[in-house]
């Protein structure tokens, strides 16, 4: 039992030695690590600097491109203007006093407007060759406009805007175009003069054309129907024949009409008292002039034509 107990004291001293010495050597290196005040500048060696690598400075894209390359490569689509990337000078904008139009470095005037450097001929060209195979060929029988004129007589123009704002919607594609061929509406005599009535202006009577544009609904399909029924409408009033349309005599007529007329009566009595018949050009030319100087009036070329038939068909020279 005194043996036991003597072990435990000597186990207890030794821990007591071990944790004094830890302590002492914490305060030594305390007084070690103590800043010393200086009161002279000492110098301090010069460190050496590294060597810095500078990255070499590429010059702009367009000296590094090379004359034979594929710009639809470099521009491929619709993009900004970039002045490093197009290879020739561009000049826009407003020229100071004195000072020549700014050039393509800094300008943002070229960068605001759109621009068609992705659309250069080689490119169309390229791109037309690649929609071929989706193409179908031109129909036989309508190489030429008259052939066209024929097959098609009515033609609807609609037009498409495109630019560069926040909204894509542009009030004029709504107006829809529609010209038809008068003569391909297959009329007599009183539709004819009756639908050229209904229409007023929009008959050319040079090409024989008849234009209706519509721009009154928001769709340009909605014009399209408007104009459709439009046609449908003048084409039905004009084949229509009200009855008070037949009490109209001769005095009546709006225009003067050969058939029937009393010149037509007093050049027939003329070509039976003559002997020989005058050709029938001879008379078809007297018919015009006579038909021009009532429809047109009084002219000296009017009058002129009218003297020169009727000397051709009294058989004067």
């Amino acid at each position: 039992m005194s043996e036991m107990w003597v072990r435990q004291l000597y186990r207890g001293v030794q821990g007591f030695r071990l944790h004094t010495a830890t302590l002492a050597s914490e305060i030594n290196t305390a007084e070690e690590e103590f800043r010393t005040l200086e009161l002279k500048t000492v110098r301090q060696e010069k460190r050496t600097m590294r060597d810095r690598k500078l990255t070499p400075i590429l010059p702009p894209r367009y000296k590094r491109q090379k004359l034979d390359q594929n710009w639809g490569n470099v521009w491929p689509t619709a993009r900004t203007f970039h002045p490093a990337t197009v290879p020739f000078p561009v000049r826009q904008g407003y020229p100071a006093t004195g000072q020549p139009t700014p050039d393509k470095w800094g300008n943002a005037e070229l960068m605001k407007i759109p621009n068609f450097l992705h659309l250069t001929p080689p490119i169309i060209k390229q791109q037309c060759e690649v929609l071929k195979k989706f193409c179908t060929p031109w129909p036989a029988g309508l190489e030429t406009p008259a052939k066209q004129n024929k097959h098609f007589p009515v033609t609807v123009s609609i037009n498409s805007y495109l630019h560069s704002s926040p909204s894509l919607r542009d009030a004029r594609a709504r107006i829809v175009t529609m010209k038809v061929s008068v003569k391909s509406l297959e009329l007599d005599n009183h539709g004819r003069d009756k639908l050229l009535r209904l229409v007023k202006d929009h008959h050319d009577p040079k090409t024989d054309t008849l234009t209706l544009v519509a721009d009154r609904c928001p769709l340009s399909s909605q014009n399209r129907d408007y104009c459709t029924y439009l046609l449908t409408v003048l084409y039905t009033e004009a084949m229509k024949t009200e009855p008070w349309e037949h009490e109209k005599n001769v005095a009546d007529y709006e225009r003067y009409v050969w058939e029937g007329s009393l010149s037509e009566a007093a050049a027939r009595a003329v070509f039976s008292a003559r002997d020989d018949s005058p050709p029938e050009h001879v008379i078809n030319e007297y018919a015009k002039a006579v038909v021009e100087l009532h429809n047109e009036g009084e002219d000296d070329s009017s009058v002129s034509r009218y003297r020169e038939s009727v000397l051709k068909l009294v058989g004067l020279t």
